[in-house]
C-alpha cells in the first residue's frame, strides 16, 4: 500500500517468510501464505485509508480471508547441484477443510534491456519438446548462453514478451500484442490471444492447475541449468539426494555459527533473520547518464531540463546490493547498507566488506566526496555511519579469522576522509 492508502505509510499486506539460506545460496527456502478466496484488495485499501495514525493497522488476517484455515502454504526451495545447475521444489499444502484448486505458474524471463539498447541482440525463450512427459523451455542470451528450464509433469507453457503494456498504462499502442501481463490476462481473464501461440518470447511460464485435498500437499519440481544431466532423469533419485545434501550442509553451517548455549527457538529466529538478509540481495542497474539523456536533463547538454540526480551523471551502478525493502522495486540506501553489513558479517564477512566498499568507488562516490544516499535523491544527507561500520567489520574479521585486513581499513578510511571533507565544507 502507498503512503496515502495506509494509515502508517507504505505497507505490504501479504504474508511471506524467508526461512533459510546459506551465504552461497546453495540452499534457500521461502514460504508464502496464499488465501483460497479472492484477495480483499478494496477492503484493505478502503479500511486502512479511513483509519488515523493512532489506530492500529488493518492487516490481511483482519479481513477474515484466513478463516477456517482456507489458505495454502506455498514452500519454495532451491538447491544447487553446481553453480549453473539449480534445482527447484514447490510444495503446496492445503491447510483448509476442503479440496481446493490452485493455479501455480513458475516463470522465467529476461530483463528488458532491448528497449533501451535496441541495437543489441535480443534474447529468446522457446519451447523444447521433451520425451519424458514433462515440459521445457530454452532461454538463450548472447552473454549468458543457453539455459534449459525443465518442468516435471504436464504443464502448459505460456509465452509472452517482457514488454510494458503501454495501452493499459498510457493509452498508447504497445510495441507488441504480447505484453508482460499477458500471462496474467490468459489465466485471470481467460484471454487466449494474450499469449503467443508460436511458443516463443522473452517471458514464459509453466502453467500448473492443482487440486489439492484438504490437509494434502502437491509438489512441483523444476530444474534450471546450462547443461542437461548426462543421460539421467532430471527428477530422479539424485534430485532428492542433492536437496538432502544441501539441507544438511545448511544445518551444519548454522550450527557452527550459532553461539553455544542458545536455545532452539532463539537459534531458529537467528537463522531466519539472517536468511532474510541473504534473500534480500538484488541486482541494481542504474546508468545515470543514460537516464538523464532519456529525460532530456543531462547537465552537459546545451538544452536541458530538470530532473532528480542531475549532478550524479557520472554514476553507473551494475552490482548486487543488500536491499532495505526487497518487496519494493530495487533500491539501496547508504546508511541502511552500513547497518546491513553488521548482520551480514556474521555469515559472510567478505560480502559485507565488499558492500561497505561499494559506494566508495569512483562509479558511485561523487567527485565532491559525497556518498550517494538513495535512488530517489542521491544528494540527500544520510547519517555518516560508514566509518563506524568499517571499524566494526575490521574487528569482526579479526575475531573470526585472527587476521587484520589493514589494506581494507586504509582503502575505506582513505575514501571516508574525502567524504569527511565534503561534510566539513557544507
Amino acid at each position: 500500500m502507498t503512503n496515502s492508502e495506509a494509515n502508517h505509510g507504505e505497507d505490504v499486506k501479504e504474508y511471506y517468510y524467508y526461512l533459510d539460506s546459506t551465504p552461497t545460496h546453495s540452499y534457500m527456502k521461502y514460504l508464502y501464505k496464499y488465501p483460497q478466496n479472492a484477495y480483499p484488495y478494496a477492503d484493505l485499501i478502503n479500511t486502512n485509508r479511513r483509519r488515523t495514525r493512532t489506530d492500529p493497522e488493518y492487516e490481511l488476517i483482519d479481513t477474515g480471508i484466513f478463516d477456517e484455515n482456507r489458505y495454502f502454504d506455498v514452500f519454495v526451495e532451491y538447491a544447487k547441484a553446481t553453480p549453473t545447475d539449480l534445482l527447484i521444489e514447490i510444495s503446496v499444502s492445503n491447510r483448509g477443510p476442503d479440496e481446493s484448486l490452485i493455479h501455480v505458474l513458475p516463470t522465467l524471463w529476461f530483463r528488458n534491456i532491448w528497449a533501451w539498447w535496441p541495437e543489441g541482440p535480443k534474447p529468446t525463450i522457446t519451447d523444447v519438446p521433451q520425451r519424458n512427459g514433462g515440459s521445457a523451455v530454452a532461454a538463450s542470451d548472447p552473454l549468458l548462453g543457453t539455459y534449459l528450464l525443465q518442468c516435471e509433469g504436464p504443464a502448459r507453457l505460456l509465452f509472452t514478451e517482457n514488454e510494458t503494456n503501454s495501452e493499459r498504462l498510457f493509452g498508447t499502442a504497445s510495441p507488441t500484442p504480447y505484453v508482460k501481463d499477458g500471462i496474467n490476462d490468459y489465466v485471470v481473464a481467460g484471454r487466449q490471444n494474450a499469449v503467443n501461440p508460436a511458443n516463443t518470447g522473452t517471458k514464459a511460464a509453466a502453467y500448473y492447475q492443482l487440486r489439492v485435498a484438504a490437509g494434502g500437499t502437491a509438489v512441483i519440481r523444476l530444474r534450471l541449468g546450462n547443461t542437461v544431466p548426462d543421460g539421467a532423469e532430471p527428477f530422479g533419485a539424485k534430485f532428492a539426494q542433492i536437496f538432502d545434501a544441501r539441507r544438511r550442509e545448511a544445518d551444519e553451517f548454522y550450527r557452527a555459527i550459532t553461539p553455544p548455549g542458545v536455545g532452539e527457538d532463539a537459534a531458529s529466529v537467528m537463522r531466519q533473520a539472517l536468511a532474510g538478509m541473504l534473500w534480500s540481495k538484488q541486482h541494481f542497474f542504474y546508468d545515470l547518464d543514460k537516464w538523464l539523456e532519456e529525460h532530456r536533463a543531462d547537465p552537459l547538454l546545451a538544452e536541458t531540463g530538470q530532473a532528480r540526480n542531475r549532478e550524479w551523471f557520472h554514476m553507473i551502478s551494475e552490482h548486487i546490493f543488500s536491499m532495505p525493502d526487497k518487496w519494493e522495486y530495487p533500491w539501496f540506501a547508504a546508511w541502511d547498507l552500513a547497518f546491513h553489513t553488521i548482520a551480514l558479517s556474521t555469515v559472510d564477512i567478505d560480502f559485507a566488506k565488499e558492500q561497505l566498499n561499494l559506494l566508495l568507488v569512483g562509479a558511485y562516490q561523487h567527485p565532491t566526496g559525497q556518498i550517494p544516499a538513495y535512488e530517489w535523491n542521491f544528494s540527500d544527507v544520510n547519517p555518516p555511519v560508514h566509518g563506524w561500520a568499517t571499524i566494526f567489520l575490521y574487528r569482526m574479521e579479526q575475531a573470526l579469522r585472527g587476521t587484520r585486513d589493514l589494506q581494507f581499513l586504509r582503502r575505506v578510511f582513505g575514501k571516508l576522509t574525502w567524504n569527511f571533507g565534503w561534510w566539513a565544507n557544507r
